[in-house]
């Protein structure tokens, strides 16, 4: 017993490193940039109130759990921006390295599910995985438009960048996928923060953004 909690508080201790992984993306007021722990919290509190909008009704508990964990690798493999094309060729890499230590702190069974976990999300095959991306998706999104597109602009990022990223939103929900390109998108591609490079002037209604 005493093992396993020392174990347990191991990794606890831990991933209180995630609160100073800071991601690209800044909070709605343009301030600071959002660090991964309030990244997951937020997405958390998302499906809680959104997951009646998925495609498909969903286990919430997997789902909250999913967001909650995905991004702990990052502790050790660091942020990698959406948009950075050099960072992603080795992102697979780094993150399976630091899953394998960091989920090993934890007691075998425990490390091994959250793993299983983790995959899952990575993998984008089940309902509850493509839930989590939506919201992996559409939270940063309705950051960037609530900073009026700072971070798009800062980083020139282009219509057809936003496009691909979310070309599987959908996936997990077509309503609120339609919603963030409706209400966060679109309005930054007319003001001219975000530089459209794609034939038609409105996103299509079958991809949005990180």
């Amino acid at each position: 017993m005493e093992n396993r909690l020392e174990q347990q508080f191991a990794f606890i201790k831990e991933i209180d490193k995630e609160k100073f992984i800071q991601r690209q993306t800044h909070l709605s007021d343009g301030k600071r940039r959002e660090n991964d722990a309030e990244h997951a919290w937020h997405m958390a509190i998302m499906t809680l109130l959104l997951s009646e909008y998925s495609n498909e009704e969903l286990d919430v508990l997997r789902t909250v759990s999913m967001l909650l964990i995905h991004d702990i690798v990052e502790i050790d493999a660091g942020d990698t921006y959406a948009y950075d094309e050099e960072g992603k060729k080795t992102q697979r890499e780094r993150e399976e390295k630091a899953a394998q230590r960091i989920y090993g702190l934890l007691p075998k069974e425990q490390g091994r599910k959250m793993l299983e976990l983790w995959e899952e999300f990575e993998r984008w095959e089940t309902k509850e995985a493509k839930f989590a991306h939506t919201m992996d998706n559409i939270q940063p999104a309705m950051l960037n438009a609530g900073n009026d597109g700072n971070d798009w602009v800062t980083h020139g990022v282009h219509l057809s960048q936003i496009l691909g990223r979310n070309e599987r939103t959908a996936e997990g929900s077509q309503v609120l996928w339609e919603y963030s390109r409706d209400h966060f998108i679109r309005p930054q591609v007319e003001k001219g923060h975000i530089v459209d490079d794609c034939s038609e002037k409105n996103p299509s209604a079958s991809s949005a953004e990180d």
